[in-house]
């Protein structure tokens, strides 16, 4: 049986300050098998990974990051919000994360964060990066935004893709196939082991969201879903060699 991938929820963000090459590490270190990161668009075109369309909640900085160049966005302290041990951390780059992982064999799920504001070119821009170093296997580019992820489809059909939603969408597995999309990233509440099955039959696969507490883990990995995106990979972590998945 194919393991279960422990996806670390924008890294290891329960440890360290979200979407930060310090909570990358800490998440390949704590034993996660996949990161789950968010790229959006700098005002010159670069691919930064942060998961708010404005600045102030994880950065020193105000405003839309559209509205400022990648030299600018470097510029702002990204870590000591979350605690003083983190200060001087910044917003990495897309490529930053994919070199970090390419020899680990970590599975890449990058959300595009188009839903709010639509970044002309992030699709072009995150497939380019992502075929430019060879990992098109090891990626699944998901998104609330389902146009886009058909627009990736069209653009390299060899790139997985997950539908965003939260719980309601009947039969959500047929509605991936009419998107082209290989994956369900379904909130965990919109999650049963017999909705699994359904997927499965048609080659689709499930990768809940944002799965912390332990009860909700051993349930999702009782209904042999493929991966589990998490704030805390260690805890899963533990769970997965108990469980035997």
């Amino acid at each position: 049986m194919t393991p279960i991938i422990n996806f670390a929820h924008r890294g290891a963000s329960a440890v360290c300050p979200e979407n930060t090459m310090a909570a990358f590490r800490k998440a390949l270190e704590l034993g996660a098998t996949g990161i789950e990161t968010d790229v959006q668009m700098t005002k010159d075109g670069s691919l930064v990974l942060i998961h708010d369309e404005t600045l102030r909640r994880t950065t020193n900085g105000q405003g839309f990051v559209k509205d400022y160049t990648w030299e600018e966005i470097r510029e702002f302290d990204a870590g000591a919000w979350f605690n003083e041990d983190f200060r001087g951390e910044r917003l990495p780059s897309l490529e930053e994360l994919l070199l970090l992982t390419k020899n680990h064999g970590t599975v890449i799920n990058i959300e595009l964060k188009n839903g709010i504001i639509q970044y002309p070119g992030l699709e072009e821009k995150v497939i380019a990066m992502v075929q430019s170093l060879g990992m098109e296997d090891r990626v699944v580019l998901s998104s609330f935004n389902h146009y886009s992820l058909v627009k990736c489809k069209a653009l390299a059909p060899e790139i997985r893709t997950g539908i965003l939603y939260m719980e309601g969408l009947y039969k959500a597995w047929e509605y991936a196939q009419t998107v082209g999309a290989d994956a369900l990233h379904a909130n965990k509440y919109a999650v049963l082991p017999e909705w699994v099955e359904e997927a499965k039959a048609r080659g689709i696969v499930y990768h809940p969201f944002t799965v912390n507490d332990p009860q909700e883990m051993k349930r999702l990995i009782a209904a042999k879903v493929a991966g589990i995106i998490t704030d805390h990979p260690d805890l899963l972590n533990q769970l997965l060699q108990t469980e035997g998945a």
